[in-house]
């Protein structure tokens, strides 16, 4: 791009969030309450909304708690396809968020329609905020599995940074949201207001994930399939329905994927990475108890010449002996990204802990906040009191 179009890109994404840049002096952007079965509370200093129910009562309940927040994320995408350079094309990829509504699951389209009956936001805005990543991308994470022989707490554990592009506003959104589907595993995903499907999550069931956009699959496999599930629905799916990293495979190898990217895995006893898209999938196992994964598929179809830094540092890790969740931490402060490094979180599995850094970039060089993630997940406890 040369630098006048990169200029206008700049101007015009500025321009599209500049009522909600204005605003955004606070590290985050919520406030507190309850509707029916759901609450929003701060705990430990970290936003957390609770939400549970058939799932017209988890989009209603959601927007009643968030609609606020999520109408100042609804021109994200656009300014961020702006930024990229491609803001002539956002009439074309919001008509193929419309035309994946067909696709996803039945439960979530209810959710979907719910919210935004009861929020009043633009139904096409939100679409276009939940296949973000399957029309677009832009994602650049980094993430590290240690399974037990490897993990100074002698438990597996995941650690993951979130990186892409926040436009200066998108970091100061970060909100842990915990859902109990009626009829399906409850779960915790590190999300945004509007988003439905899930980037990193665990279930109670000790299954965690995280999802990587892939930027080409190094070989002759398409890129694309509009008939595909979106990404984050097909994660959301996995929490909702396994319990194990084996169960999680098996959905993944049978489902059918808009694009190209891979999900990190790690429950109780093991990890694993998957690389899926519409070609098919492969799976890559921890070498000496450790796996890590940035944006390049690696079980065989990457091309030789695509190297990554960030994969480098982490594997790293391979030369120390057991790693304290500090270790981690550290190792993926080491490998962020500045201001696209909008989340930071280290998954415990067992015994289903989430320590967790949203609010400002980068997060992993913010001190990681612990949530207890059990009696949440079960419903045994309410979150502490909104900190005002």
């Amino acid at each position: 791009m040369n630098f006048w179009l990169k200029l206008r890109s700049l101007v015009t994404a500025g321009l599209i969030l500049w009522p909600h840049w204005s605003l955004a002096w606070g590290p985050y952007r919520f406030q507190g309450g309850a509707s029916g079965k759901a609450k929003l509370k701060y705990i430990n200093e970290v936003p957390v909304l609770v939400v549970a129910g058939r799932p017209d009562e988890i989009g209603h309940q959601t927007a009643e708690l968030t609609a606020a927040a999520a109408k100042r994320l609804l021109d994200f995408p656009r300014a961020l396809v702006t930024l990229m350079g491609e803001g002539s094309r956002w009439p074309q990829l919001l008509a193929m968020a419309r035309e994946m509504l067909d696709q996803l699951p039945a439960d979530h389209r209810r959710e979907l329609e719910a919210f935004a009956q009861s929020s009043g936001l633009e139904r096409d805005k939100l679409l276009g905020m939940n296949a973000l990543l399957d029309i677009y991308g832009g994602f650049g994470c980094s993430s590290l599995v240690l399974e037990s022989e490897r993990s100074a707490t002698g438990a597996p554990i995941l650690g993951r940074n979130l990186d892409i592009f926040s436009a200066g506003v998108l970091q100061q959104y970060g909100l842990v949201v915990v859902c109990r589907p009626e009829g399906k595993i409850a779960f915790v995903s590190v999300a945004f207001p509007g988003v439905f499907g899930v980037f990193s999550g665990m279930n109670e069931r000790g299954l965690a994930l995280a999802l990587h956009g892939v930027f080409r699959s190094g070989d002759e496999s398409a890129n694309f399939d509009p008939k595909g599930t979106p990404c984050t629905m097909v994660l959301r799916r996995v929490l909702e329905e396994c319990s194990t990293v084996q169960e999680a495979e098996a959905l993944l190898q049978k489902s059918r994927h808009t694009t190209v990217l891979s999900v990190v895995l790690c429950d109780r006893q093991r990890g694993s990475v998957v690389e899926v898209g519409p070609g098919g999938t492969a799976v890559r196992r921890p070498v000496n108890g450790i796996c890590a994964c940035t944006n390049h598929f690696r079980a065989g179809r990457n091309l030789p010449a695509e190297v990554c830094p960030r994969y480098a540092g982490l594997l790293r890790a391979t030369k120390s002996g057991r790693l304290t969740l500090d270790a981690v931490a550290r190792k993926l402060d080491e490998v962020n990204q500045g201001l696209q490094t909008v989340q930071t979180m280290i998954f415990e599995p067992d015994p289903l802990r989430l320590h967790v850094a949203v609010g400002t970039c980068p997060s992993s060089s913010q001190p990681l906040k612990a949530l207890e993630m059990e009696p949440l997940l079960k419903g045994e406890s309410s979150p502490a009191p909104l900190r005002k």
